[in-house]
């Protein structure tokens, strides 16, 4: 049994030939595909209570079924009492079918569950890649309010092999990204 998710049947079967005659490529390698997704969350307060950092772990791993890993501060800072190589956040990189899995879920369960929705901003880096800000992770389905210790947001970060912005609005549009209308 082969499973293939909906978004990359739909990307290999629709978007392609519509991204090849929208921007005029003549072959399938020049097409802009998703390279990774990565959800990421800085717990600065995870200093004080370690407790903090566990819970984060346990519900970005829920979110994402994969593993989450620990970011460990690069140096020494004062100013937030920070020392070298302290735990201070969270990450998980998504590729291939968990990648799709992820966008599929985030686009048709946990965007619709934001109050006053109207769309995600546009927020381009310039090279192709779209950063996406949550406020509250229990928008996923996969937390448990009861269980939850702390209400805290993410950034979503995706990365194309798009070489502009409008290219990769384009990609992120088909596959169903609910940008704001202008």
């Amino acid at each position: 049994m082969n499973y293939f998710p909906r978004l990359k049947i739909l990307y290999e079967e629709k978007i392609i030939p519509i991204l090849m005659e929208e921007f005029g490529y003549r072959s399938l390698m020049e097409v802009p595909r998703l390279k990774k997704v990565v959800l990421n969350q800085g717990l600065g307060a995870s200093i004080y209570d370690k407790k903090i950092l566990e819970h984060a772990l346990k519900e970005i791993t829920a979110i994402s079924g994969q593993k989450s890993v620990t970011c460990l501060s690069k140096r020494d800072e004062s100013g937030f009492k920070l020392r070298k190589n302290v735990p201070i956040g969270c990450k998980v990189t998504l590729r291939n079918l968990k990648m799709y899995e992820f966008i599929d879920r985030l686009i048709t369960v946990a965007l619709p569950r934001i109050r006053d929705f109207n769309g995600v901003k546009t927020r381009f880096d310039g090279k192709g890649n779209y950063n996406m800000g949550i406020l509250e992770q229990i928008i996923f389905p996969e937390i448990d309010i009861d269980h939850i210790k702390r209400i805290s947001g993410m950034n979503i970060t995706f990365v194309t092999s798009a070489k502009s912005d409008k290219e990769a609005r384009s990609l992120l549009s088909f596959l169903g990204i609910p940008f704001k209308k202008k």
